[in-house]
């Protein structure tokens, strides 16, 4: 393990500084790296305003697709904290982005997911084919759903098994949360519709996947090493981070402890204690 002291990195200090001064672009995980919950860390706040005023970006990154960005902000802002649009990242923004590259001719999907989630996907210009047989699909879109039908989950096996193109919003196979429940998530959905049909999805977006990172480069004209990935899980944030070829950030603020940490097969550039030591970091690689 290597010696912590509010923070420790693989790289020599000097190299460390450099690769720091590199970073145009943060891409913030939300819950336990920004927040807690519904508690915002007090750090928050100054640490965003200290990217602003040395010219670094930023933007907020979820798995979970099922809010839209309007309901995001709201919670944001309810914290103390104004962002745009165009600072929210959700997997239904790089699902949409997949499909404008990948599908460029797309333009009705079958959407399995919340009907806020639906929304986005029509703001982009698409339309949600009906649950009949006779209304085929360009591409069919399985998403974390807590306002899942029997019915509609039938018919998205149905076009799955006719071939038609499947992307999955994101991996996880619950949500997490502090009810007595367990939330099913849209990779345990997936899981269904592979039993029923024998088909995985052509493609899982959402962390680890590269593209929501690579969305995010593409969005702000940056290079790979000019972004930092920060947030508070090990398998899914740094492991993006790595997939991308960006800078992979720990913090210990939310899920992840430097024990687990220290077993992790791929190391991230940088653990610290939490967004704070981040920004002072970067803070002194910017310094003569």
């Amino acid at each position: 393990m290597m010696d912590f002291d509010k923070y420790c990195s693989p790289y020599a200090t000097e190299e460390l500084r450099e690769r720091l001064r590199r970073i145009r672009h943060v891409a913030l995980d939300m819950d336990g790296t920004i927040y807690m919950g519904s508690t915002l860390f007090p750090f928050t706040k100054s640490f965003l305003r200290s990217l602003r005023e040395n010219g670094i970006g930023y933007s907020f990154l979820t798995n979970n697709p099922s809010r839209s960005i309007a309901a995001y902000l709201s919670k944001l802002a309810a914290m103390g904290i104004e962002a745009t649009r165009e600072e929210m990242y959700t997997t239904a923004v790089a699902t949409v982005d997949y499909i404008r590259t990948h599908y460029a001719e797309a333009r009705n999907l079958y959407l399995l997911g919340t009907p806020s989630m639906v929304e986005e996907f029509v703001a982009a210009g698409y339309r949600p084919t009906e649950d009949s047989a006779e209304d085929r699909p360009d591409v069919v879109v399985v998403a974390f759903d807590m306002t899942l039908d029997y019915a509609r989950l039938c018919r998205a096996a149905w076009w799955v098994s006719q071939d038609v193109p499947y992307i999955a919003t994101n991996p996880d196979r619950v949500c997490p949360t502090d009810q007595p429940t367990v939330l099913v998530d849209c990779g345990s959905i997936c899981k269904c519709i592979e039993h029923a049909t024998g088909r995985q999805p052509d493609i899982v977006l959402g962390k680890p996947d590269p593209n929501m990172l690579t969305g995010v480069q593409a969005r702000y004209g940056v290079k790979p090493e000019q972004v930092a990935m920060v947030g508070d899980r090990i398998y899914t944030d740094i492991e993006m981070a790595h997939n991308a070829g960006a800078f992979g950030v720990l913090v210990l603020s939310g899920e992840t402890t430097l024990e687990i940490a220290d077993e992790a097969p791929r190391q991230p550039d940088l653990i610290a204690d939490s967004i704070e030591v981040l920004g002072e970091l970067l803070v002194q690689s910017r310094e003569k």
